[in-house]
């Protein structure tokens, strides 16, 4: 993870460490320990790199860490 660390940032590393189930942008702040508008822009960034994936569920916003994230952590 040191090296996905130095990649992404450690907090975003953090992130998509955490995404092998679907979550929730609050979910993942209280996992984490920030602020749930911090893990929203690093999702954000993630999203945009191809990294994450996310899917509506009624008013909630899933995230899951896409095929390629995953290949990013191996």
């Amino acid at each position: 993870m040191n090296a996905l660390a130095d990649l992404l940032g450690r907090t975003r590393a953090r992130v998509i460490s955490h995404l092998a189930q679907p979550a929730s942008t609050t979910e993942l702040a209280e996992r984490l320990g920030v602020t749930p508008g911090a893990v929203s822009q690093h999702l954000g960034v993630l999203h945009r790199a191809g990294l994450v994936t996310m899917a509506r569920q009624g008013n909630l916003v899933l995230y899951l860490r896409s095929t390629f994230g995953d290949q990013l952590l191996t």
